[in-house]
């Protein structure tokens, strides 16, 4: 299978394998294809926060107590990696039809076939997974809507309620290890996230996240774009402020960083294109204009058992 790619030539011949290949299906919540997580660490800031239109999401870092006795922030969740495990968790609950969620083998292949080799280091692949499954989890998150002046809309959420994470050389403890066994890592998901993903899953190709992977910008334009265009019944005009307030920078607001935005939005658009060639698009002066096109994955079926589910919660 294709790796994550960085450069866009490497992107547009990983792209061109999939195009014959059958479909691999996972799932993201939905809220993670309206709204989106950090891109970069936006540092020690009290919160963080994206808006989508009447939709906006706000990230507070989780806390804890360090060897001095003193509280500090843990930091926030940035980049592929948390996006990468959103999904598996995502896939893994629609899959099993459960809230529990054993780890080990099933997520260390996951993040192998997307190209995420385990690599001890400061740097590498265990250490960064580590870091950001901990910030994933104790970050707190707040989701509000705000389309009726009326009338006020929200929800705390959180990824996982509670979680026991056992880590090896090679990454999460392998559940098929008679040591490891012992001491299975499972993350249990929170009421509330298992609710949305269970009863609004966006489907997702996973061979298209393989080619997509070396960018968290392009993640997110493919997730958002796979999810709009469920939708999509008519030529429709994003302008360019609306996506530069769901995907643009948190840095300065000025003339030359919305250029840049623009100019780097299109680019990995484009490389999107070459994974969901299906989707029809195009950029002019006034924003990002869609036309009906194909969903890249069909609707996935809500069966009375996901539907009973989600109710139950």
């Amino acid at each position: 299978m294709p790796r994550p790619k960085h450069d866009p030539l490497e992107v547009v011949r990983a792209a061109s394998e999939l195009w014959d290949a059958d479909q691999e299906v996972g799932y993201l919540a939905r809220v993670f294809t309206q709204t989106s997580l950090p891109y970069r660490d936006p540092g020690d800031v009290p919160w963080w926060g994206r808006r989508n239109g009447d939709l906006s999401l706000t990230v507070q870092p989780g806390v804890t107590v360090g060897p001095d006795g003193q509280t500090r922030s843990i930091g926030y969740p940035y980049g592929t990696m948390p996006r990468l495990i959103l999904t598996f968790l995502s896939t893994e609950a629609v899959r099993t039809k459960s809230p529990e969620i054993v780890l080990g083998n099933s997520l260390n292949e996951f993040m192998g076939s997307l190209g995420l080799r385990s690599t001890g280091g400061k740097n590498g692949s265990i250490t960064r997974m580590r870091a950001q499954s901990e910030r994933l989890f104790k970050a707190s998150l707040s989701i509000e809507y705000k389309g009726d002046s009326k009338r006020q809309v929200g929800a705390k959420l959180s990824v996982a309620s509670a979680y026991n994470l056992w880590w090896t050389e090679g990454g999460i403890s392998d559940p098929s290890d008679s040591q490891a066994s012992l001491f299975t890592s499972v993350v249990m998901l929170s009421d509330e996230f298992f609710r949305e993903v269970t009863a609004h899953p966006v489907p997702l190709d996973m061979n298209a996240l393989k080619v997509l992977g070396g960018s968290a910008l392009r993640l997110d334009i493919y997730a958002w774009l796979t999810y709009r265009m469920y939708s999509v019944r008519k030529q429709t005009t994003v302008p360019w402020e609306l996506l530069w307030l769901q995907f643009g920078s948190t840095a300065a607001d000025n003339r030359f960083r919305r250029r840049q935005f623009r100019l780097d939005f299109t680019r990995q658009m484009a490389q999107v294109l070459t994974v969901y060639p299906q989707a029809k698009v195009d950029a002019t002066e006034s924003g990002l204009v869609l036309y009906p096109s194909p969903t890249h994955v069909p609707p996935v079926p809500m069966t009375p058992e996901l539907r009973a589910l989600a109710r139950s919660l």
